[in-house]
């Protein structure tokens, strides 16, 4: 069973950049989901899937993969910085574009 090492990116809706310094490892499904035919709620014998390990360095998750030989494969890390604007500037004289409404 592979396991997928990656840093997930910051919230959309938020400035912040909360729980996207952390890397995570978690394990790749194994069997797939069935549906359960009294409540039709979705299942899965395969519990490894739960399981989800926060690491602070890449290095890390990699040495906990190798140490307990889990084939393992990274994803790049999300780092988009957006640019940063005051609301000042969109009425600043020197603009690229006019502002108009």
């Amino acid at each position: 069973m592979t396991a997928r090492i990656f840093r997930p990116a910051p919230n959309a809706m938020q400035s912040g950049r909360g729980n996207s310094r952390q890397w995570i490892l978690v394990f790749e499904q194994s069997s797939p989901r069935e549906i359960e035919p009294l409540m039709g709620y979705t299942s899965s014998s395969d519990t490894r899937a739960q399981v989800r390990l926060e690491f602070d360095t890449l290095e890390l998750a990699e040495a906990y993969a190798h140490r307990n030989g889990i084939p393992y494969a990274v994803q790049p890390a999300h780092d988009a910085t957006p640019k940063r604007n005051s609301y000042t500037d969109n009425f600043r004289s020197d603009r690229k574009t006019p502002w108009t409404h």
